[in-house]
């Protein structure tokens, strides 16, 4: 499979090191402006790209392969306000696209129990609900995308609550709040708490290392170049 890796930072170099153990040839590295005009004609070449750039590029990347009629795969967080554009943007060029909050197979495994937790806990209204996420000081987007997916499951199963709030804010029985912390490398934990006069329920997610979102998207990509055109949530690309 050729593949052309947008986004050279952390995430890009390991993306890289997954993609050369399976197997991949990788025909370009972009990572600006300057990168785009000196390797569009390798880009074009690719059957597949893994972009882990940034919030701001990420949304022209996936229009500059949509043009290329490249398919993508974003595991790039905090441009998801524009995922109707992006949709349009991709049918209508006949584009391929697999995006998601995190592609971390475990995590995407404590979505369904996250989901299956607050469905019970509807029915409960002694407990209250709070999320919490530790992301290492380099990550540009807070709270996390992978803790706004959790919130907005949170909030289709419970129906006493209304919003999800970042803290610090008023936390009143109708708010989720949502606290994002940044501290050293951490590669992410997220943690939901059901607290209650009595006791607290806690589920927790700890990544190891960023290898695991690497491998996800590789994976991905794997699924995306033999699916027709379409937007595709990662979870799509997963069995369970």
């Amino acid at each position: 499979m050729k593949v052309a890796i947008l986004g050279y930072g952390k995430m890009g170099h390991i993306v890289e090191k997954v993609l050369r153990e399976r197997g991949h040839e990788i025909v370009a590295v972009i990572d600006n402006d300057a990168d785009w005009q000196r390797f569009d004609g390798e880009f074009r070449q690719a059957e597949v790209a893994i972009d882990f750039s940034e919030p701001s590029a990420a949304v022209p990347n996936m229009f500059r392969a949509f043009e290329a009629k490249v398919p993508v795969v974003v595991g790039t967080t905090g441009w998801l306000d524009r995922l109707e554009e992006v949709r349009e943007k991709c049918t209508a060029a006949n584009g391929k696209l697999v995006y998601g909050s995190n592609f971390s197979i475990g995590v995407n495994l404590f979505f369904k129990v996250n989901q299956l937790l607050a469905k019970l806990m509807n029915k409960q209204p002694r407990y209250t609900a709070a999320v919490e996420e530790t992301h290492h000081i380099h990550k540009k987007d807070a709270p996390s995308g992978t803790a706004i997916h959790i919130a907005k499951d949170i909030l289709g199963e419970v129906d006493s609550l209304q919003e999800w709030k970042l803290t610090p804010c008023d936390h009143t029985r109708v708010v989720l709040p949502v606290t994002a912390i940044r501290e050293d490398e951490v590669p992410g934990t997220h943690v939901v708490t059901w607290d209650s006069p009595e006791d607290t329920i806690e589920i927790r997610h700890t990544a190891h290392s960023r290898e695991g979102f690497a491998l996800g998207a590789v994976h991905a990509a794997e699924w995306l170049v033999s699916q027709p055109a379409g937007v595709y949530p990662f979870e799509r690309t997963l069995t369970f």
